[in-house]
Order: C-alpha cells, then sequence, then structure tokens
C-alpha cells in the first residue's frame, strides 16, 4: 500500500521537520532589513527584565562632607505568551497512488515530492504571517491575523509612553523646513536609545506617503545636479517587488513598503515607520517549542511539521506544520510614525 510508505523513518516528525525549515524563507521587507537577533526559548513564554538604569549628573560636594547617594536600578519582569501559529493540509490516497518520481522507479522519492510541495505552500503562511508579526513589533502593538486583535502592546507591557505621530506635511512644507524636522525625528529616537550609536534611520512609507516624499521640493531639489538626478531616478525605480523603491535623504533611507494581506497593506497608505538599524539588542525574536511530546522543552526551532496517517481505513495524511514566533523590540518608543 501506498500509505504504508508514511510510517517511513523519512515522515518522521525529526525529518519532516529538518525539510520544512530548508524550504524557501522569503522573510519579507522587515526581515531583510533588520538583522533579528534570534534566541531559542524551551518553553511557550517568554520573561523579559525592564531594567531602568538611572543615569544622572553628579553635583560637587565639599570633602568629608556626605557623598552623593547612588539610585539602585529597579527591575520587573514580565511573562509574555509566544504566539501559536498552525496549519493543517490533507494528502489524500488518491494524490500519492502511483506517484514517482521523474525518471526514477522509486515511489518513496515521488510521494516525498507531493509533502514537500505542500510543506512549501504551508512555509509560505508562516513566512507571511511572520512579516505581518514583525511589521507589528516596528510598530510597538502586535496584532493578529484579523488586524484588529492585540497580541502583545509592547508600549503597555514594557510601560513606556507612546511616542508621538510627527506630521512632516511633505506637501506644503517650504524648502529647508523638512531636514530639521527629519532631524528632530532622529534627535528623538537617539534620546531614547540613550545615545547608543546606531547606523542610520530606515523608514517604511506607504504607498501615498512614498510619493509624497519623493515629490517633496526639498527632497527633489537635493537630487537637482546629475550625477544625484541619475541616483535618484535609479533609487526610486529600483527596490524590487511590485514597483517598491527607495532612496536616502538626510540620513534617512526612505522605502515604500510593498506587502500587506488582501487589499489591506501592513504599512498604511498615509504613513511611515522611522526606526533605526544598527542597535545590538533592539530587535529579538523568540522562538518556542511546539506543543509535540517529542519538543516539550527542547529549545524552539523557526518552524516545525508533522504527519498522521488515517488512523481508520488509511485514507489519507493529515500534514500538520507550525510556528512560535514571537518578534520584539526591546525600546519600542524609539519607533516614530509619522504621516505624510
Amino acid at each position: 500500500m501506498i500509505l504504508d510508505i508514511f510510517r517511513n523513518d523519512a515522515f518522521g516528525v525529526l525529518e519532516l521537520t529538518d525539510v520544512l525549515n530548508k524550504q524557501p524563507f522569503v522573510p519579507g521587507w522587515a526581515g531583510q532589513v533588520i538583522a533579528w537577533e534570534d534566541q531559542s526559548v524551551s518553553t511557550p513564554n517568554v520573561a523579559i527584565e525592564e531594567n531602568q538604569g538611572v543615569v544622572k549628573l553628579i553635583s560637587t560636594s565639599a570633602r568629608g562632607t556626605p557623598a552623593n547617594q547612588n539610585t539602585p536600578t529597579q527591575r520587573k519582569v514580565r511573562a509574555l505568551r509566544v504566539p501559536h501559529l498552525a496549519v493543517e493540509d490533507t494528502v489524500t490516497a488518491d494524490e500519492v497512488q502511483g506517484v514517482r518520481e521523474l525518471g526514477t522507479d522509486s515511489a518513496l522519492q515521488g510521494v516525498q515530492s507531493v509533502v514537500n510541495q505542500r510543506l512549501g505552500q504551508m512555509g509560505q503562511n508562516l513566512d507571511l504571517t511572520l512579516e505581518h508579526l514583525r511589521v507589528g513589533a516596528l510598530k510597538g502593538i502586535i496584532l493578529d491575523a484579523d488586524g484588529v486583535t492585540p497580541i502583545v502592546n509592547l508600549f503597555t507591557e514594557l510601560n513606556v509612553p507612546v511616542p508621538a505621530v510627527v506630521d512632516l506635511d511633505l506637501a506644503t512644507t517650504p524648502e529647508g523646513a523638512l531636514r530639521p524636522k527629519l532631524h528632530g525625528i532622529k534627535r528623538t529616537i537617539a534620546k531614547t536609545l540613550g545615545n547608543a550609536p546606531f547606523r542610520y534611520l530606515h523608514a517604511f512609507c506607504g504607498a501615498a506617503f512614498y510619493d509624497a516624499a519623493s515629490s517633496n521640493v526639498e527632497i527633489r531639489a537635493a537630487f537637482k545636479f546629475p550625477g544625484d538626478a541619475a541616483f535618484l531616478r535609479a533609487d526610486l525605480a529600483a527596490g524590487g517587488g511590485g514597483g517598491a523603491g527607495q532612496f536616502q535623504f538626510a540620513g534617512v533611507i526612505f522605502q515604500e513598503y510593498f506587502g500587506g494581506i488582501g487589499d489591506t497593506p501592513f504599512v498604511a497608505d498615509d504613513e511611515a515607520i522611522f526606526f533605526p538599524v544598527g542597535v545590538p539588542g533592539l530587535y529579538r525574536q523568540y522562538w518556542a517549542p511546539a506543543d509535540f511530546n517529542e519538543t516539550a522543552n527542547t529549545p524552539g526551532r523557526p518552524r516545525y511539521a508533522k504527519q498522521a496517517v488515517d488512523p481508520e481505513f488509511q485514507r489519507y495524511v493529515k500534514l500538520h506544520v507550525q510556528s512560535n514566533p514571537l518578534p520584539l523590540v526591546t525600546r519600542p518608543n524609539a519607533l516614530i510614525r509619522a504621516t505624510a
């Protein structure tokens, strides 16, 4: 029977998991621009320690008098539940009956091809969901697939204020006024990070915001010379992915964020998310283990796969794929949203 093949060691949880994790992984813009620091955890919860270190100037005092008293560090620990993402598919006996790999006589290889194709399709759904979670982390609030239900509110969990939205007024701001506004965003982020160094600011822009920015009089004036104009033309048309482009101005890389679910973009049409790039420890990504007996209390992997044969009549094999990721921005108040 062809379904007896599924009892082969090649379809065990470890083998299927390895196959799934070797599938082409397209993380999207948030996964490409940011170097997320991965960390495996062995439980479905992540404990975050809030360390409110106090740094202040020490006033002078006369010799022999009592010294200034140091303010101890305040620590708080919060437990966050790691999101559980699971999807299943069914491979029927008819789909694999007599299937073999082209040019071979091996039924096992043929069935594996069918299974790998299904795993690839389900893996793409997980990739899109992970990108959705990452963009949510960049906004400070990670939402569920419905775009409404919050999974984690980083501002609430870390007890930090939500930064004010900056109105750049790109259409009517006179030439010379935009650069100071961008410098203000940069200084606000630097202050929030405790003046920790970062390489540059990156801005994921909605379509309308990007169009307004690329049409702004000050930005266009910065590329009025022939060499700069060529750079502008090339970068506005580059970037890849559905016409998305990018350009650099005043130490900020403006990139049109192209992606979403259906007609709902991950980045709103008229806004942009400004975030620093190159800050150690700012962007973390936790992986919890699957809820299988074999994986309990083991270090988490990015994705898992498992299969179960129809116990009654062996008519089908059910494939189960899951991932348990939690992307976090440890200082969400260093993320600035702006409107056009």
